[in-house]
């Protein structure tokens, strides 16, 4: 991709997201947080095939056999359960989230990057603490097993460990990358003077 298309979609990207305009973290560290988030995206991704899969068998069987599977319903809730919570991260990253943008474009490139900081910081606090409160219900799950499947219900409990421990750990790389660009742009400031 030339140059040229990267500034393009830049700045289409910014035209749809504000909030895009923080730059992310770059060299090897950028490279890895990229190869992780790629990960956690494959996951969901595949979660979400399976979903179809499960549910296509579902209304297949419904149709052209004598009886219905039982466990399908059961096992496409719990696939949705962790194609949320695999991805929730990376949607954190990406600014692909809910949220309201009543005056995000007439932030500066600072207080875009002090918003998303402080953002950023309230959502990792609030992750941080109830990370001990989803452990806790996940170990609720260790003498309970699903009514189809079997599944020992420790391990779809467990989606709450990793929906808040993912949301930490990208609050902390959102902080992180607010902070930088705001000193970045203050340094920029200084060296224009």
């Amino acid at each position: 991709m030339s140059s040229d298309q990267k500034a393009l979609e830049q700045e289409a990207l910014e035209s749809l997201d504000s909030m895009s305009a923080v730059p992310k973290l770059q060299g090897p560290i950028g490279r890895l947080i990229g190869w992780v988030d790629a990960c956690f995206l494959t996951l969901s991704v595949l979660a979400l095939v399976a979903i179809a899969a499960t549910v296509l068998l579902q209304v297949s069987s419904r149709l052209f056999l004598p009886f219905s599977i039982a466990w399908t319903e059961e096992l496409s809730r719990y696939l949705f359960i962790y194609m949320v919570a695999l991805s929730v991260g990376v949607v954190m990253r990406q600014h692909r989230n809910i949220s309201v943008e009543l005056f995000h474009h007439m932030l500066g490139p600072r207080m875009k990057a002090a918003f998303q900081a402080l953002i950023c910081l309230m959502i990792g606090v609030f992750a941080f603490l109830v990370l001990p409160y989803a452990w806790q219900y996940a170990q609720n799950g260790t003498w309970q097993t699903s009514p189809t499947l079997r599944v020992p219900m420790l391990y779809i409990f467990f989606s709450t460990v990793v929906t808040f421990a993912l949301l930490l750990v990208y609050s902390v790389l959102g902080c992180l990358e607010g902070i930088i660009a705001m000193c970045r742009s203050s340094a920029s400031r200084e060296q224009e003077s």
